[in-house]
Parts: structure tokens; C-alpha cells; sequence
């Protein structure tokens, strides 16, 4: 089959079209050879008749759907221009890619808005993957760049390239982005942050704005960043590449001057910039010639803030900043110099004295103002040996100035990039290799083109010719390779070109020998050119304009250019007077001195030479022409020097818009850049390529013969022939088969078919299998319902005959109910009537017995109530009578009393100071008041007495009232006058009776009223109770989550701190071992500089040399005594001898300095010396020892009568007693909580003033001082003593040289055990100090430990569980956690190690993050392959391989054959390691769980962004194997119970992306169950993986752009709380906490020490 026998009904193919370029069209019908015309059908639905001469003509074929968006160009199956731009336009604007590949070239489309696909986490993804298994990015070009500089140890380069606007700085930007993060994890130096900031200075002076680009770069560069033996960064320099010096000076329409003068003059109003005399840019000649001042989206100030830093990193002082920004700023002021014309014809000039801007530029410069304004006027000739002045016109002034103001802009330049180089070239060694990043402008064509542009499309034609060759290097190596038999690929080579350019007589050496001549010009360089390359020689590349004469004709690679001759010689020249350059040697700045001083001493000027009388400084070599060829041809040989990568840049729009593709721009460019050179060498060749496995696995239907994979080379070489008669279109090699364009084509189309056929007769046995299963099932049916209708019937019948058996049962019982129901009423009657009948007349009886007691109650009322209102007047007047008496006697007193008083008064004022009478008169008043007292006592008696008589008269009276009623008296003769008042009486007792009721039912109805308001109250209280604390419940569980966010964050910034901290403590350890080895060269021995590192037991002191005395001391009163951790480091590594004079501790503290750290005033303490402090110390000791008592006193009886309150007070709130004695009760609480704080204050100055006294104690006051009087401490059994002699013995042997074995044989926790018990012998034994210096050294031997084992899993968690535990016991044990909690068994350590308890604190922190690092790292490269690549379910994707699979790349690294590839096995393996290691120190469970939190996080993140860029593990059968690793790995977790801890909630994204993979993607409901599902998947990451989804097989289909725009539209509408980048953070943090267990209780008995340990010196105590 051939290629023509594709041009078939319905195949797809390319069409020309005036504003698509190329249009897609189908063919209506088969095409015969000899037919002159193609019937198709355009996308709109036209028919066209497209012409056909010969098969040559033949529209190009389109590639399968299944090809379309692929990531590399070289895999479509055809390859030719429309196939190029097609999947460019699709990936750019459906799949937002803007990165695709073409063999080794890397296209990148300018999308004119930020991506986030640049951030640290893109970079992790990239950092050590292939490039053919990534999707296709800048990152990747860095990262196969940096691999193979790493592995062959060969320099490589970095080719960007492409028009101005295409984005080719922000390409290099982000390269060396990459490296200095890649390059710059091994050491943590200042290098890297020094490239980087080269980009914005650079940036600044060497960028500009255009028509075609906000951001163009006028000059090239190249930069080559150094990299050592481990790959870290070590140094850097750049080469740059004609700047445009002309834009200083002229700026075509709507373009602007370079970015650094705008951003000047925005900054004009600070204060260091007011002596520059700045204006707006409205007001320069050099700045306002484009009419744009401000490119939108931009802030001048605000970069210029950003290259001030960045020249700040670069070690440029602020004062030479101001040096170089007033030199700019001269620059500005020279173009507003006016020169003015004078003379009869205008051939003199003159500049004004008084001119403004002439001054200013004058005095930045530091140059004389009349000397510069004479010699911009005026110029020297040398003429028979003498030496002339001779006034030049107006128009020659004015190009002057402009020379000079181009020649300082330059001068300046190049002064900025040699002190860029100085700040990035290497410091420590010589670079090993380097990776060089060429950042050159493009082919440039415009309307008017000049020099630029002439050496502008000169350089690339260059670049070009290197790249064909390059390429057709790589397209030879391959053949060679697999040895394959070819013919030479014919390619464009542009060497004539470059030789009519380069060559001898070529237009540079003509334009350099036209320089030379005294009156050469453009015109007479123009007809040279047309003689030597028209008329002499006529060349091929060169030709003449019809209408022009002073222009030319230069057929470049990419277009057909046309050159206007103007300014050629003058900017090939590049000329500025010497008398100038004079001017400014003199000048008083030592920057602008420097400047030219340099450019005299220098081989060359820059860019340019001095114009003199003087021939010898007209050399050719001089020119701009001369140098640029030079510069080139170095860098020419530097890139054939290294392994090339190339970056082509496309513009895709001249309007800035964001994601717009214009396809003639596009084609153009990719015709310029040499993309499409690149496809045309490789469909030259066999631009389809498959290993033989792939290929027995894609067309294993069209093999025949036994189908085993182990025999595939051999199937393919035999079964091909048959499927290809031709045999030029494929060729076989050692491991691959070639195949020509369209071959892949016609294989699927073959293949296609075999399965067609194949599906046929599967379809005609499915069917006939289908129809007697259909009959099958219809006779079952039928004899089933036969069989259910005979049924139905019988049981038909048995219902009737019991319901009629049933209805005779239901009438006999419904006659019987109905019956009993009426006997049953009329029992129910009787019954009732007879009950209402009796309870009428007992109510009746009832009511009568009630009347008579109360007229009998009445009756008692009113008589006693008579009988009282008797007793009260009688008792009234009798007080009334004592009270008078009473008052008049007081009143006698009280005379006598202020009689007294007076004379009292004058007796003190008389006799003053006389404190024995006052105390007599005390104590005249105490006796008063214990005579006071005794009265009340008498009267409170008497009360008493007058109570038991008043009770006794009491029961008299009822004594008599009781016999008088028993024998009532006979009653006497009542007369009609006392019957009429007692009739009167009774009538009035009867009305007071019946108000006495009316009261009191008032007094009951408000009584009622009363509870009712209170039972409201109550209610209204209760709900407000409720209210409110729902309301502080709310609040303190708000409060909580901030508190506990709050606590997070300080705890992942404090661990960042310390992992830090750690690395710059390892950076320190490597940079001293450095340089230990540097003077072990050299021959020197020193010492004393690494005493300070030794793991010697530290001295006594409160805080040690170690990372945790970097925490804040704000607890300490002596927090001004401590170094800062800056005179730390310093100290600890230039003179470890120094360390004494910053310790708090020594024996060289004055008590000057304590008194001074304790506020104690010094004036009287000055005097006190020897015996005097001694007893000044004895009282303080005394007083305060009685002071502590006396408070000890009070806060007990304090706390009891507390207790006592509220004891009290719940009983009165229990009772519901009165408000007034709640009131009561709680202003005494509150009177006792001040007291409290009063003897807390006390307290705290009691305890400052015991600290005082313990620095007196410590204070060297005799050469033997000491501390006699300290407490004793408290007896402790069960302790373990060392010697003072053994203590380094039992640090070696316990921590130190400690083997793994015994280690791990040991019971968890022991070495620490032994250690604090040792700590707690000698702290009870009196020795601070050396249990102090004993702690220390421990800590410090396990830090020493843990760097000793920062590679073992084992070793790093026994370290965990024993400094975790050495922490909780000195923290349980230290005084003043003691003194907090109640615990009367438990002893406290006299001696204070709080800091060494938050050394502790950190370490075990550090040894946390170690653990999860040997961990990490272990399964960093095996996470991807295990659970991406791993076929866990044998033979699920076994016939899925990719349709076109690229082709490895050059210097791409081959995977390792015939090793085993990793699989969960392997990471479970790992995370058991870790488990066990854990498990058996007896690590608290929190702890475990937090750990494999933050595994499973990493694991997750780190799977999820790798499958987030690549398109080969996007696919159904992927996602069900990546479903089922996960299910592992959580089946795993769940086993080992550590899923609580939210380790299986991490992996909640790749799990949705699982799901993602596996679910139908088609219908609108499909849409919405994807975005109700993938709750834990950002809106990016979802559209990211449909775009990536790739079928891998026949029966699955690509996700339609329509069914992704749905799932944008619905996920718009979902709250999204994800963060905005596309990958995962793989560097974040989770914060560690440690829980807060209760330590064991020790004792040396219950330990069981090995002997292997050697510590048998130890004794029991």
C-alpha cells in the first residue's frame, strides 16, 4: 500500500487559505490516479474542486484524531507545515499549552498573561524526571541540560531565540530560575540569589519598550553559570551583544527610551534623588521622542526599587548607586543642551552660558561646564603636523552631543556588566563545567531597516547554520546507532549567505575599508557592494531594489530583507571627539574617570572608538562591524564547544492579546526560526520510530505466528514485508523500526481494518448466541406462567371458602358484642347516678362542718388580735421612756468626751513628739473598747434574761387560758346595754373580718402575681443563662480554632526556623572541614580555631553554643547578659577563647554587673565592702526567711477562708437565699481575691529578693566563696551516681561510641533513664554545677549522635524516644512545674536547666524532621514508578501503548535495563521500616500518626504533580491501576492503626484523580457528578487532567472541548477554597506537636543495663 491509495472517501487533508494559511477539508470521494481535480468539503460545508496536475500536487494528508494536541511535533505521522500549525493552534488554544515539542527544539508561545505553572512546586516536579516523560516545559529543557552537564561532565548551552516579543528574557529568566533553585540546594550560598538579581539591572539598562514588545531586549547576551562537582552553582558570567546605542538618543513613534530613565524620573521626588535635578520625561529630549511615557501594568518606582536592591545583593554601595544614577541622569540633561547655529550661512554654533541643563550636566559630571560647551562647538583637525580649531555648524554639534551622550551610555553599560561579572564569578574554586543561556534577538524585518537589524539577521544566520548541522548531527548519530543503512539527508545550508556577508570582499570587510577612507560614504559603500556582488561576481543572496539606489537586497534563510544605506558608516564608525573623552577624564567623579581611564587602557573601546588627529585610532579592528564579528565567532565556537538545547519563541499576535493565534505570524516566524527546517530533516529520514516491543503490542493483530513478546523483533522483520511491499518506507535497526511519513498511517489503517472484519464475526456469533438465548428464556417464561396461573386459581378458591367461614364466625361474635355493650351502659348508669348522688349530700356535711370552723377561728383572731395591740402600746412607751434617758446620758458623755479631746489636742500641740502619751491614750482606748465590748456582752445577757421571762409570762398566760377554757365560769347576768355593745362589737369585728378578707385576697391575688413574675424571671433567666453560654461557648470554640491556627503557624515558622538553623549549622560543619583540609594542604596546623566544635561536656552555663540559644530569653532577668546569636557564631569560629568574657556565669562578673541586671541602686551598695555585705546578707536572709514564713501563713488561712466562701456561698445560691447575703458573700470574695494579689505581690518580691540573695551567694566575694547556705536538699532513693572522673566514660559508651546492634538490643528509652537519674544523684548531693555541666554534656553528645546517624532510620528514632523522654522527665522534675502541680511524692530537681529543656525542646524537633528526611528521600524516587507506572493488575494496560510514542531525545538519561522497577511493595516497605522503627522504641501513637500524615501528604503531592504532566498516565486503565495502589497504601495504614491522624485524608486528591480518570466524560450528567465528586481537586487541576486524558486503546475516546467548557462552566460556580497554583506545595510543613505524657517513675532497680554498655561503674545510690 502507498501513500496515494490513502487519498481515499472521507480522508481528512490540508488546503491553502488566504487567512488561515491552511484550511482543514474531507474528500467526497476516492482519488484515482490521472484525475486532474479532488472533490472536498471545507469545515463551512462547501464543496470545492481543488486541482490536481500531477501526485506531487496533492493536497497534504491530515493526521488520525487520535495524534491531534500531541506534545512532540516529530510523532505526527505526517509531517509537513498545516500538520505543524494545526496542533500548535490546538494546543495553545483549546489545551492552554503553551510548551510543545519538535525533535529537540522546545516551542514556546508568548500567551501574553501570567500562567502558574512557574512556582517552586513546577520545579520540584521537574527536578530529576526524563524529558520524553513530562509535559513539554522550559523547566524540562533546563532540567535534561542540567543531567546530561552532571552525567557526560560536558558544558551545555541554551539557545533561546525569537522575534522581540516573543518572550525570550522571561524564557532565560525562568532558566536560571530553575538552576539556581536545582543548583542551590546542595550549598545554601549567595550565588544564586546574585545571578538572579543580574535580571532586573540588566533588565533596567537593557531593555526598552517597542512596537512589538513592552519588555524588548536591545542587546544579547549570553550567560554561562558555573557549577561545581556536586552541581551546586558556583559562579556566573555574561557576554553581551550590540547594544543599541542609537535608541539613547532617537525613539521611533509610540516606542520609549531604555526603562532605566523613566524609572528615574519616577523616583525624582525621594530625597537622595532631588540633587539630580530630575523632571518628568515629558521634559527630555531623549525620553519624549515616542510619545509613550507609561507602559501600562508597570511602576517605574517601583522597579527601580527592585535593581536598587538587586545592585545592593551584587555588593554595588548605595554611594556608587548614586554615582551611576547621576551619570544617567546627565545623560537626560545633555539631550536638553541647546546648541544653537550663528554665522552668515550657519556654519558656526554656540551654546548659551547660562544654559540650565548644560550646568546640571556639568556638575553631575564633575567637568568643567565652559570647557564641554566649547568643545560640543568646536572640533581639532591635525593638518602638515600642526593642530587646528575648527567651529563645527549647528547640525555637527548637535550629532556630537548625541555621540558623546551614546558613548557615556555605553561606557556605562559595560562598567555594569564587568562588575556584574566581579559580583558572580567564583569565589571558591574553578567551575567544572557550566550551562550557558544565550538570550539573542531574532530575524528582525521592518519597513526600515538599518545596521541593527543587517547585524542582527547576520548573527542568526549563524545561529541557524549551527542549528541544521547540529541537527543533522543528531538525525547521523541515531542511524549510526541502530545501523541502519541511509542515504545522506539533503538540507538548506546557508553558507553562502554568511560568506557573502563574512566572506572576503563581503559586505563587512567592504563597509570596514569604506570606514577607512577620509571621505567615504553610504552611497559610495552602496555601489561597491553593487559592483563586487551584482556586476563582477553576481551572487545569489544579493540583490538590487528597482526604484532604489541606496539600498540593497539580502536573501536571508528565513525572508528577503531590504537595507537603507543611511548611518551605516556612522554607526559602524561609532566616533566620539577626543577633547570630550579628555573633558571627562578630568572630571572630578571617580566613577566617570574610571569609566574612561578604562577605555583607554583597554584593547578596544566598547562598541565604538575615539575619533583624533591621529590615524593610528582609526584601525579597522576599532569599528562596531569589526567587534561584533569578533564577539560572534567566539560564541559560535563556545556553542560547537557544547551540547546545544534550542528554545524557539513565537509571537503568536502583534496585538499583546492574551491566548490569540494569528497563523501568518506564526507560520512566518516558524519558517524564520528554523522549526520547520527541523521537521523537514526529519521527515527526510524516518521520522517514526518504535522499539519492537511497542510495535508487537500495538499490531499484534496483524502479526501471524505464534504471538509471543519474546520473539517481536523477529515477528515484525517477517510480518512487515507482507503489510509494506515497498521496502524504502521502513527500515529495521537493533532495537527500533523506522518507518518513513505516512507509514504509521497506513499500518493503523491496515490494522483498523483486521479489527473491523474481526468485530464482524464476533458480532454474527454474539447475535446467533443472543437469539437461542432469547428462545431459551420464552419457553421458560411460558411454562412458568402455565404454572403461576394454576396456582393462582387454586389459591383462589381456598380464600373463598375461608372467607365464608370467616363471615359465620364474625356475626356470632359481632351479636354476642353488641349485647354485652348494652348491658355493660346500662350497669355504667346506675352505678354513676348512685355515685353522684352520695358525694351531693357528703359535700353537703362537709360545707356545714367548714362554716363553724370558721366562725370559731374568727372569733380566736379577733380577740388576740385586741389583746396584742394592748401589749405593743404598752412596750412602746417603755422603750420610748429608756430611749429618752438613754439619749440624755450620751449627751453628757459626749461633752465630757470632746472636753477631753480639746484638752488632748493642745496638751500634743504643746508638747510635740511626746509618742508615750499617745500610746497611753491607745491604750485607754483599748481599754474603752474591751470595756465597750463587756457592756454589749452585759447587755446582749440581759436581752437574753428579758427573752426567758418574757417566754416564761408566755406560757403563764396560756396556762390560765387553757384552764379558764376547761371550766368555763358560769355565766353572769348580761344587762341590755352590754348586750347592745356586744352586738356593736360583733358588727364591728364582722366588718373588720370581712376587711381582714379583703386584704388578705388581695394580698393573696398579688401574692400570686408575684410568683408568676417570678416564675417569668426565672424562665427569662435561664434562657438568658442559656443564651449566653451558648454565646461563650461559641466564642471560646472560635476563639479556640484562631488560638490553635495561630499556634500552627508559629510552630511550622519556629521549625522552619530550626530546620534552618540546622542547614546553616551543616553549612558551617562543611565550610570548617573545607577549610581544616585547605590548611592540612598548605602545611599548617591549627587548633585553637576548632576548640569550640569539640564534643567535650560543656561548662556550666545557663545557655550553650547551640542552636536552641538562638530561642528568646525573655524569661531570664539576665536577658541583656547574652550574647546574641550573631557574637555566638562569630565567637564560636574565630576565637573560641573569647567564649569566657560573654558567659554570665564566670568568676569574673563583678557585682557592679549583677546589681546593675537586678535594678538594685548602686549608690549605697558602693560602700559596702567585706564584713559590712556579709552582714547586710545574714539580715536580708534572716528577714526573709520570717517574711516567707508570715506569707506561707497567710496564703493558707487565705485558701481556707476561700474555700470556706464559696463553700458558704453554694449553700446560700443551693437555698435560694436573699440577695443581700449573696451580695455580701461576694464582696467578701472579692476583698479575699485582693488580699490574694497582695500576697502574690509580696510573694514575687519576696522571691526577687531570694534571687538576689542567691546571686550574692554565687558572687565571688572571697577566692573560695561558695554557697553555705543553701537548703538541704531532699533524700532521693533509687538513683544511679557517677563519679565526677567517669562522667566523659559513661557520655562515650552510652551516647557517643555506642554500637547500632547494642543500641537497638537496648530497652526504649534506657540511655536516657540512666542519664537523668545520674543528673538527679548529683543534683541531690548538692552540686548544681556539675549536674548542670552533666545535662549538657549529654545534650550535646545527642546532638553529636544524631548527625552521626543522619542516614538510619533505626538509630534516628532511638535518638527520638530517648531525647523525648530525657525532655518529660526534666520537665516534670524541674521546680518550677513542681510548684504548679500538687504532687507530694514527687521530689524537684534543685538546680534550674529550663534552658536546657528548650535545647531539648528543638532537638527533638531536629531529630522529628531528620526521621521524616531518611524517609522522604528514600521514597522520593520510587513514589512516581510505584504507583504511576506500576502494573499492580497484571495485563491491564498491556495493549494500551500509545499511538505515536516520541522518540528520546539527545542526552536524555535511558532508564536502566533489566532493573527491577519499583512498586508498592517497595514504598510499603519503606513506610514499614519507618513504622517498626517506631513502633518498637515505643514512640507515643500522636506522634506516629503525624508523621505518616506528612508522608502520605508527600506521597500523594508528589504522585498527583507528576500525573498533573504527563499525558501517557492520564488514561482509563491508569487510573483504575493508580486507584488500586492507593487502595494499598490505605489498607496499609488502616492495618497498622494511623489513619487517625489524618493519613489517609491526605490522599484524597489522587484518589479523586483516580476517580477523575475512570469516570464517563461525555453528558452534561457526567459533567456534574465529576464536580460533586471532586471536592478535594481545584478547578485547574480538574480541567488540567481532562486535557491531558489520552485514550489508549480503540474503544475509549479524547474529552471534547465542549464537554471540558461544561465542566469550567459548572466549577465556576463552586465555592473554590484551593490554593491558586496547579501543582501541590511539595515543601510544606506540618507543624509537630508533642504530646504532653506523664513520665514513668524511675528507679536504678527497675533498670536492666546490659553489660554490653561497659558502665559498670555506676553504683546505686
Amino acid at each position: 500500500m502507498t501513500t496515494l491509495e490513502l487519498y481515499t472517501k472521507g480522508a481528512s487533508v490540508w488546503v491553502p487559505d488566504p487567512d488561515a494559511v491552511w484550511a482543514s477539508a474531507q474528500l467526497l470521494r476516492d482519488y484515482r490516479p490521472g484525475e486532474e481535480q479532488l472533490l472536498l468539503q471545507l469545515a463551512d460545508g462547501n464543496e470545492v474542486h481543488y486541482p490536481v496536475g500531477s501526485p506531487s500536487d496533492l493536497p497534504p494528508l491530515g493526521n488520525p484524531d487520535i495524534l491531534e494536541g500531541e506534545n512532540d511535533l516529530t510523532a505526527l505521522s505526517f509531517l509537513h507545515e498545516p500538520a505543524v500549525l494545526h496542533n500548535l493552534q490546538v494546543r495553545f488554544l483549546d489545551y492552554s499549552s503553551i510548551y510543545t515539542y519538535c525533535g529537540i527544539v522546545l516551542v514556546a508561545i508568548n500567551p501574553y498573561e501570567q500562567l502558574p505553572i512557574y512556582g517552586e512546586e513546577v520545579i520540584d516536579a521537574y527536578s530529576g524526571q526524563d524529558m520524553t516523560d513530562m509535559e513539554p516545559h522550559i523547566f524540562s529543557v533546563a532540567e535534561e541540560a542540567y543531567r546530561t552537564m552532571t552525567r557526560e561532565e560536558k558544558n551545555q548551552s541554551i539557545i533561546i531565540s525569537g522575534e522581540s516579543g516573543s518572550g525570550k528574557t522571561i524564557s532565560a529568566k525562568f532558566t536560571m530560575r530553575y538552576f539556581a533553585v536545582v543548583g542551590g540546594a546542595a550549598q545554601q550560598t549567595s550565588v544564586e540569589e546574585k545571578v538572579l538579581a543580574s535580571n532586573p539591572i540588566m533588565e533596567s539598562i537593557g531593555n526598552a519598550k517597542t512596537t512589538r514588545n513592552d519588555n524588548s531586549s536591545r542587546f544579547g547576551k549570553y550567560i554561562e553559570i558555573g557549577f561545581g562537582r556536586k552541581g551546586d552553582i558556583i559562579g556566573a558570567n555574561m557576554r553581551t551583544y550590540l547594544l543599541e546605542k542609537s535608541r539613547v538618543v532617537f525613539q521611533a513613534s509610540a516606542e520609549r527610551n531604555y526603562h532605566i530613565f523613566y524609572q528615574l524620573c519616577a523616583s525624582r521626588e525621594l530625597p537622595e534623588m532631588r540633587s539630580l535635578k530630575l523632571d518628568a520625561p515629558e521634559q527630555f529630549r531623549y525620553t519624549n521622542q515616542g510619545g509613550e511615557m507609561q507602559i501600562p501594568g508597570t511602576d517605574d518606582m517601583t522597579d527601580l526599587e527592585r535593581s536598587r536592591n538587586a545592585l545592593t545583593v551584587l555588593g554595588v554601595q548605595p554611594d556608587q548607586q548614586m554615582e551611576l544614577f547621576r551619570i544617567l541622569s546627565a545623560v537626560l540633561h545633555l539631550g536638553n543642551v541647546n546648541i544653537q547655529a550663528s554665522g552668515r550661512s550657519s556654519d558656526r554654533s554656540y551654546i548659551d552660558a547660562e544654559d540650565r541643563s548644560l550646568a546640571v550636566f556639568s556638575k553631575l559630571l564633575g567637568v568643567e561646564g565652559s570647557q564641554m560647551a566649547h568643545w560640543l562647538c568646536h572640533r581639532r583637525l591635525a593638518i602638515g603636523g600642526e593642530m587646528l580649531v575648527k567651529p563645527m555648524s549647528g547640525q555637527q554639534a548637535l550629532e556630537a552631543r548625541d555621540a558623546l551622550a551614546k558613548h557615556i551610555y555605553g561606557q556605562l553599560f559595560t562598567w555594569t556588566v564587568q562588575r556584574l561579572n566581579s559580583a558572580l564569578r567564583a569565589q571558591r574554586a574553578q567551575a567544572k563545567s557550566f550551562i550557558g543561556v544565550l538570550d539573542i534577538y531574532g530575524f528582525e524585518t521592518f519597513e526600515r531597516n538599518s545596521f541593527e537589524q543587517f547585524c542582527i539577521n547576520y548573527a542568526n544566520e549563524k545561529l541557524q547554520q549551527q542549528f541544521n548541522r547540529h541537527v543533522f548531527h543528531l538525525e547521523q548519530e541515531e542511524y549510526v546507532r541502530e545501523a541502519l543503512e541511509w542515504n545522506r539527508i539533503e538540507f538548506s545550508d546557508n553558507q553562502q549567505c554568511i560568506t557573502l556577508i563574512e566572506g572576503q570582499l563581503g559586505m563587512f570587510d567592504l563597509l570596514d575599508e569604506e570606514c577607512r577612507m577620509p571621505k567615504g560614504s553610504d552611497e559610495s559603500w552602496v555601489r561597491k557592494l553593487y559592483d563586487q556582488h551584482l556586476t563582477s561576481k553576481p551572487h545569489p543572496h544579493f540583490r538590487k531594489p528597482r526604484m532604489s539606489n541606496t539600498a540593497f537586497i539580502v536573501l536571508h534563510f528565513a525572508d528577503t530583507v531590504q537595507y537603507e544605506c543611511d548611518g551605516f558608516l556612522d554607526k559602524n564608525r561609532d566616533r566620539v571627539f577626543e577633547e570630550l573623552i579628555n573633558i571627562l577624564k578630568a572630571s572630578q567623579s571617580e566613577l566617570v574617570a574610571e569609566l574612561f581611564h578604562q577605555q583607554g587602557n583597554g584593547p578596544s573601546v566598547a562598541n565604538g572608538s575615539v575619533r583624533s588627529g591621529k590615524r593610528a585610532t582609526r584601525e579597522h579592528k576599532l569599528t562596531v562591524g569589526f567587534q561584533f564579528r569578533q564577539s560572534l565567532q567566539m560564541l559560535m565556537d563556545t556553542l560547537n564547544s557544547t551540547t546545544p538545547h534550542y528554545v524557539r519563541c513565537i509571537k503568536p499576535n502583534d496585538l499583546k492579546e492574551p491566548f490569540m493565534f494569528d497563523p501568518k505570524r506564526t507560520v512566518q516566524q516558524l519558517r524564520a526560526c528554523g522549526v520547520l527546517e527541523t521537521i523537514r530533516i526529519s521527515a527526510a529520514g524516518y521520522p517514526s520510530r518504535w522499539t519492537y516491543e511497542e510495535f508487537f503490542s500495538r499490531y499484534r493483530a496483524l502479526l501471524r505466528g505464534p504471538q509471543n513478546q519474546e520473539l517481536a523483533q523477529a515477528l515484525c522483520r517477517q510480518a512487515l514485508p507482507h503489510l509494506i511491499p515497498d521496502p524504502d518506507q521502513y527500515c529495521f535497526g537493533k532495537t527500533k523500526v523506522f518507518f518513513r511519513a505516512g507509514q504509521v498511517a497506513l499500518l493503523e489503517r491496515l490494522r483498523a481494518e483486521r479489527l473491523r472484519v474481526a468485530a464482524v464475526i464476533i458480532q454474527s456469533h454474539v447475535k446467533g448466541w443472543l437469539a437461542r438465548l432469547r428462545y431459551t428464556n420464552i419457553f421458560w417464561a411460558a411454562v412458568t406462567i402455565q404454572r403461576y396461573s394454576r396456582g393462582t386459581l387454586a389459591r383462589r378458591l381456598a380464600l373463598t371458602l375461608r372467607y365464608t367461614k370467616a363471615a359465620l364466625v364474625i356475626q356470632k361474635t359481632y351479636r354476642m358484642a353488641v349485647v354485652r355493650q348494652m348491658f355493660v351502659m346500662i350497669r355504667q348508669a346506675t352505678l354513676t347516678i348512685q355515685a353522684f348522688t352520695r358525694g351531693t349530700l357528703a359535700r353537703r356535711r362537709y360545707g356545714q362542718l367548714l362554716a363553724e370552723r370558721a366562725a370559731v377561728m374568727l372569733q380566736a383572731s379577733v380577740r388576740g388580735w385586741l389583746a396584742k395591740r394592748a401589749y405593743r402600746r404598752v412596750r412602746s412607751a417603755v422603750v420610748f421612756m429608756q430611749c429618752c434617758v438613754r439619749r440624755r446620758a450620751a449627751r453628757r458623755e459626749l461633752l465630757k468626751l470632746k472636753t477631753e479631746a480639746r484638752s488632748v489636742e493642745r496638751y500634743r500641740e504643746l508638747n510635740k513628739g511626746m509618742e508615750v502619751k499617745l500610746i497611753q491614750l491607745q491604750l485607754r482606748a483599748d481599754q474603752e473598747a474591751r470595756e465597750s465590748a463587756a457592756l454589749r456582752e452585759t447587755l446582749n445577757m440581759e436581752r437574753e434574761a428579758a427573752t426567758a421571762e418574757r417566754e416564761a409570762l408566755r406560757a403563764i398566760i396560756q396556762k390560765l387560758e387553757s384552764q379558764k377554757q376547761e371550766k368555763p365560769p358560769p355565766p353572769p347576768v348580761i344587762s341590755e346595754k352590754e348586750v347592745e355593745e356586744r352586738r356593736r362589737a360583733e358588727e364591728k369585728a364582722t366588718q373588720e373580718i370581712l376587711r381582714l378578707t379583703q386584704e388578705l385576697q388581695a394580698l393573696q391575688k398579688e401574692k400570686d402575681n408575684v410568683y408568676k413574675e417570678k416564675e417569668d424571671l426565672s424562665a427569662r433567666l435561664l434562657e438568658q443563662e442559656e443564651t449566653q453560654k451558648e454565646c461563650v461557648h461559641q466564642a471560646v470554640s472560635q476563639s479556640s480554632a484562631t488560638l490553635r491556627a495561630e499556634l500552627d503557624e508559629e510552630k511550622t515558622k519556629y521549625q522552619g526556623l530550626l530546620r534552618e538553623f540546622t542547614r546553616l549549622e551543616q553549612r558551617y560543619d562543611n565550610l570548617r572541614e573545607m577549610s581544616l583540609l585547605t590548611e592540612r594542604t598548605k602545611g599548617h596546623r591549627r587548633s585553637d580555631s576548632t576548640q569550640s566544635l569539640s564534643l567535650e561536656p560543656l561548662p556550666p552555663s545557663p545557655t550553650a553554643l547551640s542552636p536552641q540559644s538562638l530561642t528568646p530569653l525573655s524569661w531570664s532577668p539576665f536577658a541583656s547578659a547574652f550574647p546574641s546569636p550573631e557574637e555566638v557564631r562569630r565567637v564560636s569560629v574565630t576565637s573560641p577563647g573569647l567564649e569566657r568574657r560573654f558567659s554570665v556565669w564566670n568568676s569574673e562578673t563583678t557585682l557592679d554587673q549583677l546589681m546593675e541586671r537586678m535594678d538594685v541602686a548602686k549608690e549605697p551598695a558602693v560602700k559596702m565592702k567585706g564584713e559590712d555585705l556579709e552582714y547586710a546578707y545574714d539580715a536580708v536572709r534572716v528577714a526573709n526567711k520570717f517574711l516567707e514564713s508570715q506569707l506561707r501563713k497567710q496564703h493558707s488561712q487565705w485558701e481556707e477562708e476561700l474555700e470556706a466562701l464559696k463553700c458558704q456561698l453554694g449553700r446560700a445560691s443551693s437555698r435560694s437565699s436573699s440577695a443581700a447575703q449573696t451580695q455580701e458573700l461576694q464582696k467578701l470574695l472579692e476583698a479575699r481575691e485582693h488580699e490574694c494579689v497582695r500576697l502574690r505581690r509580696e510573694l514575687k518580691e519576696l522571691r526577687n529578693t531570694a534571687s538576689l540573695r542567691r546571686l550574692l551567694t554565687q558572687a565571688p566575694l572571697t577566692s573560695e566563696a561558695s554557697c553555705p547556705h543553701q537548703p538541704k536538699p531532699a533524700a532521693v532513693t533509687g538513683l544511679l551516681e557517677c563519679r565526677k572522673r567517669d562522667e566523659t566514660k559513661l557520655i562515650k559508651n552510652l551516647i557517643t561510641d555506642i554500637r547500632v546492634d547494642s543500641a537497638l538490643s537496648l530497652p526504649p528509652g534506657l540511655p536516657a533513664s540512666v542519664l537523668f537519674l545520674c543528673v538527679r544523684q548529683v543534683d541531690c548531693s548538692g552540686e548544681q554545677a556539675r549536674a548542670r555541666s552533666l545535662c549538657s554534656a549529654a545534650v550535646t553528645a545527642m546532638k553529636a549522635a544524631l548527625k552521626k546517624h543522619a542516614n538510619d532510620v533505626e538509630m534516628t528514632a532511638l535518638w527520638l524516644k530517648n531525647i523525648c523522654l530525657l525532655h518529660d522527665l526534666l520537665t516534670h522534675h524541674c521546680p518550677k512545674r513542681v510548684a504548679r502541680t500538687v504532687l507530694d511524692e514527687q521530689v524537684p530537681l534543685t538546680v534550674d536547666l529550663s534552658d536546657l529543656i528548650r535545647t531539648l525542646s528543638d532537638l527533638c524537633i531536629q531529630a522529628y524532621q531528620q526521621l521524616l528526611s531518611i524517609t522522604e528521600t528514600r521514597l522520593q524516587n520510587i513514589i512516581v514508578p510505584a504507583l504511576l507506572e506500576s502494573e499492580t493488575i497484571a495485563g491491564l494496560s498491556g495493549s494500551g501503548v500509545k499511538l505515536g510514542v516520541s522518540r528520546k531525545r539527545a542526552g536524555s538519561d535511558p532508564r536502566p535495563v533489566g532493573v527491577d522497577a519499583p512498586t508498592m511493595a517497595s514504598v510499603l516497605r519503606e513506610l514499614g521500616a519507618l513504622h517498626t522503627a517506631l513502633t518498637r522504641q515505643f514512640v507515643p501513637q500522636s506522634l506516629i500518626e503525624q508523621a505518616f500524615r506528612k508522608l502520605t501528604y508527600l506521597i500523594c503531592a508528589s504522585a498527583l504533580n507528576n500525573l498533573l504532566l504527563r499525558k501517557d498516565v492520564c488514561s482509563w486503565s491508569r487510573g483504575i491501576q493508580i486507584r488500586y495502589n492507593v487502595s494499598l497504601l490505605e489498607e496499609w495504614l488502616r492495618s497498622r492503626g494511623v489513619q487517625a491522624g489524618g493519613a489517609v485524608a491526605t490522599l484524597e486528591p489522587l484518589i479523586q484523580a483516580a476517580q477523575l480518570l475512570q469516570v464517563g466524560k461525555k453528558t452534561e450528567a457526567d459533567a456534574k457528578a465529576i464536580v460533586q465528586t471532586c471536592t478535594a481537586l481545584s478547578s485547574q487541576k480538574i480541567v488540567k487532567i481532562l486535557t491531558l486524558y489520552t485514550p489508549h486503546s480503540d474503544l475509549d475516546e479524547r474529552v471534547t472541548l465542549n464537554f471540558i467548557r461544561t465542566v469550567q462552566a459548572l466549577l465556576k460556580g463552586r465555592s473554590d477554597k484551593h490554593p491558586p497554583q496547579l501543582l501541590m506545595d511539595l515543601r510544606r510543613v506540618f507543624p509537630v506537636t508533642f504530646p504532653d505524657l506523664p513520665p514513668p517513675v524511675l528507679t536504678a532497680e527497675e533498670l536492666v543495663i546490659p553489660d554490653s554498655l561497659k558502665i559498670s561503674f555506676l553504683r546505686k545510690a
